[in-house]
């Protein structure tokens, strides 16, 4: 069992910044992939940014450039910094954890990210 705990999220002005991280216990052996997903309102959830405890990283084209995933094997944490956020960057943001070779993955409870003036 693994149990994901998302902190970071809020209220920003637009052009403004947030980092997001995300705290894995229990668990946590082998190779994964830690990920950002996102939900706005009236949408589907999406990838933003993945990364593998190797630290190969993939990314949304909608956030490359703004946003950087990375993580701490060390600490079991992924850390997502957002800059030049954006209204469409709105949404609630899901961090989730892939152990390789297994169909199950966790997710955590969300966090809110609000990019409004």
């Amino acid at each position: 069992q693994v149990h994901l705990v998302e902190s970071g999220g809020g209220l920003v002005q637009p052009g403004g910044s947030l980092r997001l991280s995300c705290a894995a216990s229990g668990n946590i052996v082998g190779p994964n992939t830690m990920a950002w997903y996102r939900q706005g309102p009236g949408k589907e959830r999406e990838l933003v940014a993945r990364i593998t405890s190797g630290g190969l990283r993939n990314y949304a084209d909608s956030v490359k450039g703004r946003f950087t995933i990375a993580r701490d094997n060390g600490e079991n944490t992924v850390y997502l910094q957002m800059n030049s956020l954006k209204p469409e960057d709105t949404a609630v943001y899901y961090c989730n954890y892939a152990p390789f070779g297994e169909v199950r993955t966790y997710w955590g409870q969300g966090t809110q990210v609000t990019v409004s003036s």
